[in-house]
């Protein structure tokens, strides 16, 4: 792959199906009213759109509805939080191999590379991610902003890739940075390797319009841009001196079921709101409906007009807004009998219970097919009382098991960009440390109390099932062997030692120590 040739189209044919199918996830995912009713107009696209005249959200003028207020549920954005959530509510670990003795000072390059607001990065890449089908990774330096590599995150609607065998071995990444009128700016960063398996990063800035990549202009032509001048060489490119790219892909959740025989998009995640566009469609209507019935159901007056303001002959009538209870009709006064109806009570039926109960429904729909439990999302099981970590986990199983295919399918993208950035750190800014293998590990979903940990472990010591350092991993999985290793050495100081009252004399030496002990036998 390399950069584009003046004039060609944008964004090139070939990715327009998956840059289509973003457009509407994305819309979904940012609860704008708007851009829905912009997606779904018809016949503006095809494929993912092909049926938008039968859409609630498409536009309507004579069907009844061009005056119903739409209302919008964001339960798109709620499922892309919930991801995040399950992924990274707590932070993983990121170690490299054996981070005492010569691989120290690589773990304290990594923990400088992890910590330039990663947490951040990785939140907001998962819940992208999950709306989108996948995020890429990308190895960064700026010796203006940090002294270290560090991490970013670009989104899957401004990257063109190229797989091979599965494996992405060239990326395109492409913002717009300048628009006057027309005329559209486009900054296009591909990653790609040379000859020797070695990273290199080109930057070109293009000057089209909407339609078209346009001529290739100088970077200093943009604001955005200007400042790559001076790390760029003659030919725009940047070498990261190691092997390998600077980028790495995770997909939000695999198989890709639209696009498995497409070349390209069989190796494209899958986004979490594939497939529920039309129960998340049908949800809108159905609260924009329950909506409807509050509106129509004000109580009304039926009254004939001559019984309203009368502003004198040959001026007609007026209706005084501030009256909104009675709505006049053209009556004629007659006998007794239709004096007696003059006056006539209106109120539709809120249909509340049967509304709730189709959007109750739909929303479960929507869960499931998107892979989680009901009670991820607040669903409260009024008889559970008090459970345990294992109780939730289980009334939750399906939501982490969905959590575990996407930590199968994240974690390999992770450990490739921190290995990546941590050799290119140790060219970029030597310090020492050696480029070595780097390893994420994710903590369990659900922890349990304190309390409950320590009962557990109270029984283990009974039972002598566990050692001290097991019971001690155990209560403090975030620590690592050298903290563990000294807890256990600190118990072991302060535990008194007592007695054997069956140890016999000569199981003892003759200075008076057990020697299964260690200690001087009888109380210390």
């Amino acid at each position: 792959m390399a950069l584009p040739v003046n004039g060609t189209e944008w964004p090139p044919t070939e990715h327009t199906t998956f840059l289509d199918a973003y457009h509407v996830w994305n819309a979904w995912y940012a609860n704008d009213p708007g851009a829905l009713s912009n997606t779904y107009v018809a016949p503006r696209r095809t494929g993912i759109l092909n049926r938008a005249l039968e859409w609630f959200w498409t536009p309507k003028d004579s069907d009844g509805e061009s005056g119903l207020v739409k209302l919008h549920i964001p339960v798109a954005s709620d499922l892309c939080q919930v991801s995040a959530d399950l992924l990274f509510g707590e932070p993983p670990t990121f170690t490299v191999e054996e981070p005492k003795g010569k691989n120290k000072a690589a773990q304290e390059r990594l923990d400088l590379i992890t910590g330039a607001g990663l947490d951040q990065t990785l939140v907001a890449a998962a819940e992208v991610s999950a709306a989108l089908s996948g995020v890429y990774f990308r190895a960064t330096w700026d010796a203006t902003l940090f002294e270290h590599v560090f991490i970013t995150k670009m989104d899957v609607d401004g990257a063109l890739p190229k797989f091979r065998y599965g494996q992405l071995v060239s990326v395109m990444f492409w913002r717009i940075v300048k628009t006057q009128g027309q005329v559209v700016w486009r900054h296009v960063e591909e990653h790609s390797l040379d000859s020797f398996g070695i990273g290199v990063i080109e930057h070109g800035l293009f000057e089209g319009n909407h339609a078209s990549i346009g001529q290739r202009v100088p970077l200093t032509e943009a604001d955005a841009t200007k400042h790559l001048v001076d790390v760029v060489d003659r030919d725009s490119r940047i070498t990261t001196g190691t092997t390998g790219l600077a980028v790495t892909y995770a997909p939000n959740i695999t198989p890709n079921r639209r696009w498995r025989q497409d070349p390209i998009g069989a190796n494209l995640g899958r986004s979490d709101l594939d497939g529920v566009e039309p129960l998340m469609d049908a949800l809108d209507r159905t609260y924009s409906s329950l909506m409807r019935d509050l509106e129509l159901g004000k109580g009304r007056l039926i009254v004939p007009q001559n019984m309203l303001t009368d502003l004198g002959a040959g001026k007609g009538a007026a209706f005084n807004t501030d009256r909104a209870l009675f709505t006049g009709v053209k009556a004629a006064p007659g006998t007794a009998a239709d004096a007696k109806m003059s006056l006539e009570q209106v109120q539709f039926k809120i249909r509340v219970e049967e509304h709730l109960a189709i959007a109750a429904d739909l929303f479960g729909q929507i869960i499931r097919t998107a892979g989680y439990s009901s009670q991820t999302f607040g669903e409260k099981d009024e008889a559970a009382g008090d459970v345990t970590a294992t109780e939730v986990t289980a009334k939750e199983r399906r939501s982490y098991s969905t959590r575990d295919r996407k930590i199968r399918a994240i974690k390999p993208a992770l450990e490739g960009i921190l290995s990546k950035a941590l050799a290119m750190d140790a060219i970029l800014f030597p310090s020492g440390a050696t480029a070595v293998p780097v390893t994420v590990q994710f903590p369990d979903g659900v922890q349990e109390t304190m309390e409950a940990l320590a009962r557990t472990a109270g029984l283990l010591k009974a039972a002598e099932a566990a050692s001290r350092k097991t019971i001690i991993q155990m209560l403090h999985p975030d620590w690592d062997s050298e903290q563990v290793d000294e807890e256990v050495a600190e118990i072991l100081r302060e535990q008194p030692i007592i007695a054997d009252p069956f140890a016999h004399p000569e199981d003892e030496d003759d200075d008076g120590t057990d020697p299964a002990a260690g200690e001087p036998a009888g109380d210390s």
